[in-house]
Protein backbone atom coordinates (compact mmCIF):
# COMPACT_ATOMS: atom_id res chain seq x y z
CA UNK A 1 0.00 0.00 0.00
CA UNK A 2 1.43 3.43 -0.97
CA UNK A 3 2.59 5.46 2.01
CA UNK A 4 0.36 8.39 3.04
CA UNK A 5 2.02 11.74 2.13
CA UNK A 6 4.53 13.65 4.42
CA UNK A 7 3.06 16.88 6.13
CA UNK A 8 3.98 19.61 8.21
CA UNK A 9 1.38 21.06 10.20
CA UNK A 10 1.28 24.27 11.63
CA UNK A 11 -1.31 26.52 14.24
CA UNK A 12 -5.10 24.62 15.23
CA UNK A 13 -8.27 25.33 13.46
CA UNK A 14 -10.01 25.47 9.95
CA UNK A 15 -7.46 22.66 7.75
CA UNK A 16 -5.80 24.35 5.05
CA UNK A 17 -4.49 21.81 2.63
CA UNK A 18 -1.36 23.63 1.08
CA UNK A 19 0.48 21.78 -2.14
CA UNK A 20 3.79 22.94 -3.92
CA UNK A 21 4.74 22.73 -7.72
CA UNK A 22 6.58 20.40 -9.44
CA UNK A 23 10.32 19.09 -8.01
CA UNK A 24 8.99 21.57 -4.72
CA UNK A 25 8.27 21.18 -1.24
CA UNK A 26 5.93 21.70 1.24
CA UNK A 27 8.58 24.10 2.76
CA UNK A 28 8.71 26.24 -0.45
CA UNK A 29 4.92 27.23 0.43
CA UNK A 30 5.76 27.92 4.19
CA UNK A 31 8.70 30.26 3.10
CA UNK A 32 5.56 33.10 1.43
CA UNK A 33 2.26 31.80 3.34
CA UNK A 34 3.77 31.33 7.17
CA UNK A 35 4.40 35.55 7.59
CA UNK A 36 1.01 35.89 6.48
CA UNK A 37 -1.08 32.92 8.39
CA UNK A 38 1.04 33.49 11.21
CA UNK A 39 -0.62 36.82 11.65
CA UNK A 40 -4.55 35.22 10.51
CA UNK A 41 -5.19 32.41 14.05
CA UNK A 42 -7.61 29.69 13.70
CA UNK A 43 -6.21 28.01 10.78
CA UNK A 44 -4.43 24.74 11.25
CA UNK A 45 -1.76 24.74 8.16
CA UNK A 46 -0.99 21.31 6.47
CA UNK A 47 2.16 21.47 3.87
CA UNK A 48 2.57 18.35 2.17
CA UNK A 49 5.34 16.81 0.42
CA UNK A 50 4.05 14.95 -2.85
CA UNK A 51 4.98 11.26 -3.99
CA UNK A 52 9.20 11.83 -5.06
CA UNK A 53 9.13 15.71 -3.73
CA UNK A 54 10.40 16.19 -0.17
CA UNK A 55 10.00 13.86 2.41
CA UNK A 56 7.15 11.82 0.14
CA UNK A 57 9.05 8.61 -1.10
CA UNK A 58 7.84 8.32 -5.12
CA UNK A 59 6.62 5.19 -4.36
CA UNK A 60 6.77 4.19 -8.15
CA UNK A 61 4.23 6.99 -9.27
CA UNK A 62 3.64 7.00 -12.93
CA UNK A 63 1.61 9.89 -13.57
CA UNK A 64 -0.14 12.58 -12.49
CA UNK A 65 -3.75 10.39 -11.84
CA UNK A 66 -1.02 8.58 -9.16
CA UNK A 67 -0.19 11.86 -7.30
CA UNK A 68 -3.85 13.14 -7.48
CA UNK A 69 -4.64 9.66 -5.82
CA UNK A 70 -2.36 10.07 -3.60
CA UNK A 71 -3.54 13.01 -2.08
CA UNK A 72 -7.01 11.88 -2.00
CA UNK A 73 -5.63 9.16 0.09
CA UNK A 74 -4.10 11.72 2.30
CA UNK A 75 -6.95 14.15 2.67
CA UNK A 76 -9.41 11.13 2.86
CA UNK A 77 -7.03 9.66 5.71
CA UNK A 78 -6.37 13.38 7.46
CA UNK A 79 -9.29 15.20 6.73
CA UNK A 80 -12.10 12.41 6.54
CA UNK A 81 -15.66 14.48 6.13
CA UNK A 82 -14.15 17.73 7.72
CA UNK A 83 -14.54 21.15 5.68
CA UNK A 84 -11.33 22.74 4.24
CA UNK A 85 -9.47 25.39 2.43
CA UNK A 86 -7.25 24.41 -0.30
CA UNK A 87 -4.23 26.50 -1.75
CA UNK A 88 -1.81 24.94 -4.51
CA UNK A 89 1.26 26.79 -6.54
CA UNK A 90 2.10 26.30 -10.26
CA UNK A 91 1.33 22.32 -10.71
CA UNK A 92 0.44 22.14 -7.47
CA UNK A 93 -2.71 24.63 -8.47
CA UNK A 94 -3.79 22.16 -11.43
CA UNK A 95 -4.04 19.24 -8.48
CA UNK A 96 -6.11 21.96 -6.18
CA UNK A 97 -8.60 22.30 -8.80
CA UNK A 98 -9.12 18.82 -8.65
CA UNK A 99 -9.21 18.39 -4.92
CA UNK A 100 -11.90 21.35 -5.08
CA UNK A 101 -13.73 19.66 -7.87
CA UNK A 102 -14.08 16.46 -5.98
CA UNK A 103 -14.86 17.52 -2.11
CA UNK A 104 -16.76 20.35 -3.79
CA UNK A 105 -19.24 20.12 -0.62
CA UNK A 106 -15.98 20.36 1.73
CA UNK A 107 -14.17 22.96 0.32
CA UNK A 108 -14.71 26.67 1.79
CA UNK A 109 -12.20 28.30 -0.37
CA UNK A 110 -9.46 28.12 -3.06
CA UNK A 111 -6.19 29.90 -3.60
CA UNK A 112 -4.00 29.72 -6.85
CA UNK A 113 -1.13 31.06 -7.00
CA UNK A 114 0.66 31.16 -10.72
CA UNK A 115 -1.46 27.97 -11.62
CA UNK A 116 -0.32 25.78 -14.17
CA UNK A 117 -3.79 25.14 -16.70
CA UNK A 118 -2.23 23.51 -19.27
CA UNK A 119 -0.08 20.72 -18.67
CA UNK A 120 1.61 20.56 -22.41
CA UNK A 121 4.31 23.02 -22.87
CA UNK A 122 3.28 23.10 -26.51
CA UNK A 123 -0.44 24.73 -25.93
CA UNK A 124 0.84 27.69 -23.63
CA UNK A 125 0.15 31.18 -24.45
CA UNK A 126 3.85 32.84 -22.92
CA UNK A 127 5.21 36.03 -23.53
CA UNK A 128 9.08 36.34 -24.80
CA UNK A 129 11.36 37.21 -22.11
CA UNK A 130 12.36 40.38 -21.68
CA UNK A 131 13.94 42.33 -18.74
CA UNK A 132 11.66 45.05 -17.29
CA UNK A 133 14.94 46.94 -15.65
CA UNK A 134 17.79 46.23 -17.67
CA UNK A 135 21.10 46.72 -16.26
CA UNK A 136 24.41 45.01 -18.19
CA UNK A 137 26.72 46.50 -15.59
CA UNK A 138 24.88 44.84 -12.75
CA UNK A 139 24.43 41.44 -14.23
CA UNK A 140 28.25 41.39 -15.80
CA UNK A 141 29.55 41.48 -11.89
CA UNK A 142 27.50 38.59 -10.73
CA UNK A 143 29.25 35.03 -11.12
CA UNK A 144 28.89 32.70 -13.46
CA UNK A 145 26.92 29.97 -10.75
CA UNK A 146 24.78 32.98 -9.51
CA UNK A 147 23.94 33.49 -13.12
CA UNK A 148 23.24 29.49 -13.88
CA UNK A 149 21.15 29.60 -10.53
CA UNK A 150 18.76 32.39 -11.27
CA UNK A 151 18.34 32.00 -15.10
CA UNK A 152 16.89 35.16 -16.79
CA UNK A 153 16.02 38.29 -14.31
CA UNK A 154 13.27 40.10 -14.83
CA UNK A 155 14.16 43.17 -12.69
CA UNK A 156 18.19 43.42 -12.58
CA UNK A 157 18.48 45.67 -9.52
CA UNK A 158 20.72 44.69 -6.32
CA UNK A 159 17.81 44.21 -3.69
CA UNK A 160 15.30 41.78 -6.05
CA UNK A 161 18.61 40.16 -7.08
CA UNK A 162 19.43 39.71 -3.45
CA UNK A 163 15.93 38.79 -2.71
CA UNK A 164 15.57 36.23 -5.86
CA UNK A 165 18.95 34.59 -4.69
CA UNK A 166 17.91 33.84 -1.06
CA UNK A 167 14.89 32.31 -2.77
CA UNK A 168 16.61 30.10 -4.50
CA UNK A 169 19.09 29.26 -1.89
CA UNK A 170 16.90 29.00 0.66
CA UNK A 171 13.96 26.91 -0.52
CA UNK A 172 14.15 26.20 -4.47
CA UNK A 173 17.47 24.78 -4.97
CA UNK A 174 17.16 22.60 -1.69
CA UNK A 175 13.75 21.43 -3.24
CA UNK A 176 14.88 20.51 -6.65
CA UNK A 177 17.70 18.53 -5.17
CA UNK A 178 15.59 16.29 -2.78
CA UNK A 179 13.30 14.90 -5.59
CA UNK A 180 13.33 11.83 -7.23
CA UNK A 181 13.85 12.70 -10.62
CA UNK A 182 14.59 9.73 -11.73
CA UNK A 183 10.44 8.95 -11.19
CA UNK A 184 9.69 12.61 -11.82
CA UNK A 185 11.68 13.34 -15.01
CA UNK A 186 9.28 10.93 -17.04
CA UNK A 187 6.20 11.83 -16.12
CA UNK A 188 7.14 15.65 -16.52
CA UNK A 189 8.72 14.96 -20.44
CA UNK A 190 5.46 12.96 -21.69
CA UNK A 191 2.35 15.45 -22.16
CA UNK A 192 0.25 12.50 -21.39
CA UNK A 193 1.50 11.47 -18.42
CA UNK A 194 1.74 15.47 -16.95
CA UNK A 195 -2.02 15.23 -16.96
CA UNK A 196 -4.72 14.13 -15.65
CA UNK A 197 -7.45 11.90 -17.55
CA UNK A 198 -10.36 14.15 -16.83
CA UNK A 199 -11.01 17.35 -17.22
CA UNK A 200 -10.97 20.52 -15.16
CA UNK A 201 -12.89 23.26 -17.24
CA UNK A 202 -16.43 21.59 -18.13
CA UNK A 203 -19.39 23.77 -16.79
CA UNK A 204 -20.23 21.30 -14.47
CA UNK A 205 -17.00 21.86 -12.43
CA UNK A 206 -18.45 25.46 -11.83
CA UNK A 207 -16.97 26.08 -7.86
CA UNK A 208 -19.12 28.60 -6.01
CA UNK A 209 -16.65 29.32 -2.90
CA UNK A 210 -14.12 32.15 -2.01
CA UNK A 211 -11.51 32.12 -5.00
CA UNK A 212 -8.21 34.24 -5.38
CA UNK A 213 -6.00 33.16 -8.31
CA UNK A 214 -2.60 35.54 -8.61
CA UNK A 215 -0.75 35.22 -11.60
CA UNK A 216 2.01 36.60 -12.61
CA UNK A 217 2.45 39.34 -16.08
CA UNK A 218 5.97 38.02 -16.95
CA UNK A 219 5.51 34.50 -15.73
CA UNK A 220 7.92 32.69 -18.15
CA UNK A 221 6.46 29.34 -16.82
CA UNK A 222 3.09 29.03 -17.21
CA UNK A 223 1.92 32.74 -18.13
CA UNK A 224 -0.96 34.29 -17.37
CA UNK A 225 -3.56 34.34 -20.69
CA UNK A 226 -4.38 30.73 -20.13
CA UNK A 227 -5.79 31.53 -16.55
CA UNK A 228 -8.43 34.13 -17.51
CA UNK A 229 -10.88 31.33 -18.43
CA UNK A 230 -10.76 30.21 -14.96
CA UNK A 231 -13.15 33.15 -14.25
CA UNK A 232 -16.31 31.91 -15.91
CA UNK A 233 -15.46 28.39 -14.01
CA UNK A 234 -14.95 30.38 -9.94
CA UNK A 235 -18.13 32.67 -10.02
CA UNK A 236 -16.38 33.93 -6.82
CA UNK A 237 -12.91 34.55 -8.08
CA UNK A 238 -11.01 37.80 -7.17
CA UNK A 239 -8.53 37.46 -10.28
CA UNK A 240 -5.24 39.55 -10.70
CA UNK A 241 -1.94 39.38 -12.71
CA UNK A 242 0.65 41.02 -11.04
CA UNK A 243 3.51 43.78 -13.37
CA UNK A 244 6.51 42.40 -12.13
CA UNK A 245 5.47 39.02 -11.29
CA UNK A 246 6.93 35.74 -12.38
CA UNK A 247 6.77 32.33 -12.05
CA UNK A 248 8.66 32.95 -8.49
CA UNK A 249 6.14 35.31 -6.58
CA UNK A 250 6.41 36.94 -4.74
CA UNK A 251 9.79 38.40 -4.50
CA UNK A 252 9.36 41.70 -3.94
CA UNK A 253 5.69 42.27 -3.73
CA UNK A 254 5.00 40.64 -0.04
CA UNK A 255 2.65 43.45 0.84
CA UNK A 256 0.90 43.33 -2.17
CA UNK A 257 0.51 39.75 -2.07
CA UNK A 258 -0.17 39.53 1.76
CA UNK A 259 -3.15 42.10 1.22
CA UNK A 260 -4.87 39.66 -1.57
CA UNK A 261 -4.51 36.24 0.79
CA UNK A 262 -5.83 38.58 4.23
CA UNK A 263 -8.68 39.73 2.17
CA UNK A 264 -9.22 35.79 0.42
CA UNK A 265 -9.20 34.88 4.18
CA UNK A 266 -12.18 37.35 5.11
CA UNK A 267 -13.95 36.11 2.03
CA UNK A 268 -13.89 33.29 2.95
CA UNK A 269 -15.05 33.54 6.66
CA UNK A 270 -18.10 35.63 5.60
CA UNK A 271 -18.90 32.63 3.40
CA UNK A 272 -18.48 29.98 5.91
CA UNK A 273 -20.50 32.54 7.87
CA UNK A 274 -23.78 31.78 6.03
CA UNK A 275 -26.41 29.33 7.55
CA UNK A 276 -27.89 28.24 4.11
CA UNK A 277 -25.93 28.26 1.09
CA UNK A 278 -28.29 26.98 -1.13
CA UNK A 279 -29.22 30.27 -2.49
CA UNK A 280 -25.70 30.76 -3.75
CA UNK A 281 -25.90 29.94 -7.75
Amino acid sequence: MASILSAHEIGEGLPVLIIHGWQMEGRVEELDFEPIFTKTPGLCRIYVDLPGMGTTPANNVKNMDDIYLRLVQFIDSRLGNSRFLVVGSSCGGYLARAIAQKYIEQVDGLLLRVPLIEPKDSMRDLDTFKPLVANEQLMSKISAEDRTLLGSVLVQTPAYLEALKAKYEGVYRPAEKAADNKVLDPIRADPHRYQLSFSLDTQNSKFFAPTLIVCGRQDESVGYRDSARLLELYPRSTYIVLDRGTHALPIDENGLFEALVRDWISRVDEWRGRTDKSEII
